[in-house]
């Protein structure tokens, strides 16, 4: 029997229903294997802990979720709440505090949807965007004075160390080595970010010489949502800083079809404390409580923790349903011009998972 702990924090808005679906999804999954099963514990942070306690998450809460095997995240975000407080209180203070330092986010047009590149054959668009985690343009440096008045002034200061460089571009090309394209494309800004963007690109090529099987090229992040657009067969992996790779996967979703279906990793490669996995649509308040909510996202996000325990089968099964379920166009909810509910959709990938008994490798 090998049992798994995970942490859920739904946290605000749509998470809240599109965590316990996917909760119910890997219990989906245990149902059919009596060797395989999952222990949930959930945690209640979000903007109603603010309200209660005036902060996003307990001071110790890393010390509780720090014993998991994994976390299962939904969102971050509330309209009476400043979003600088709801992303740094809760989300970024696990991914950093827990030096979740590699954002992975794959997206590929998956069957049955309607993509808007209608030039793009499905097997044009398989990317997967790496994103700088920890430091960059969120390291949260910088300050304001004179505030309200004439001369006020904020700075926001962008960091990168030789450290977090080096690490995440080894990550991403190890990544790009492991699929079978073996093709990077290394995002900069160097033109006009003279200093930190260079350090970055020179790390870029000194990294490279370790990987001789893996072709790989610059882009200007301006230029690279044009290669998205125009070229997408050109792409394959790509790893960029937080805040490039942050704009540039939302892009990638949107091509793809949805942010709706869009998941995304938070790792430590390295294993030292629990990984994050979650959907990238966000909180939507505007169909929170309405069963619109596609869960998709959240259920490929379960993919990718299966993926990360070492459950490669039961990751496959769970894609394998997905998929069947995207291909059938009464499946999709409204951001796919659809009517299903969250509930039709989630009930149709676990009757799928019911059908098929789950082979585990010994």
């Amino acid at each position: 029997m090998t049992t798994y702990a995970i942490a859920t924090i739904p946290g605000d808005g749509i998470g809240k229903e599109v965590i316990p679906a996917g909760q119910r999804v890997l219990q989906a999954l245990a149902a059919q294997h009596a060797g395989l099963q999952f222990e949930f514990e959930n945690f209640g942070w979000g903007g109603d802990w603010y309200r209660a306690h005036g902060v996003m998450m307990p001071a110790d809460g890393l010390d509780a979720l720090r014993g998991k095997d994994a976390i299962l995240f939904g969102s971050a975000g509330d309209p009476d709440i400043p979003d600088h407080i709801t992303l740094w209180g809760l989300r970024l203070k696990i991914c950093q505090g827990f030096d979740q330092y590699a954002n992975v986010r794959p997206t590929r047009i998956l069957p049955g949807i309607d993509a808007p590149l209608k030039r793009c054959a499905p097997k044009d668009l398989d990317w997967v965007i790496v994103r700088e985690n920890s430091e960059g343009e969120y390291s949260g440096v910088g300050g304001r004075v004179h505030q309200g008045h004439p001369i006020e002034a904020a700075t926001d200061v962008s960091i990168m160390t030789r450290v977090g460089v080096e690490r995440i571009l080894r990550f991403a090309f190890r990544l790009a080595q492991s699929r079978p394209r073996k093709l990077l494309t290394v995002i900069t800004k160097s033109n006009a970010q003279r200093h930190a963007m260079v350090m970055w690109d020179e790390i870029a090529a000194q990294v490279g010489q370790e990987f001789p099987d893996v072709k790989w090229d610059k882009e200007l992040v301006d230029a690279a949502t044009a290669r998205m657009v125009n070229r997408p067969a050109t792409l394959d992996t790509i790893v960029a800083t937080n805040l490039h790779a942050d704009i540039l996967s939302d892009l990638a979703a949107a091509l793809a079809g949805s942010l709706g279906i869009a998941p995304t990793g938070n790792i430590d490669p390295e294993r030292r404390f629990p990984s994050m996995f979650e959907p990238i649509h966000g909180s939507a308040f505007d169909i929170m409580g309405k069963g619109l909510a596609n869960p998709i996202g959240t259920f490929w996000s379960v993919v990718m923790l299966l993926e990360h325990l070492g459950e490669t089968t039961a990751a496959v099964q769970v894609m394998q349903a997905i998929e069947q379920v995207t291909a059938n166009p009464a499946l999709h909810t409204r951001d796919l011009g659809g009517t299903a509910t969250t509930a039709q959709v989630t009930d149709a990938v676990c009757e799928l998972l019911a059908r098929q008994p789950l082979q585990r490798a010994a």
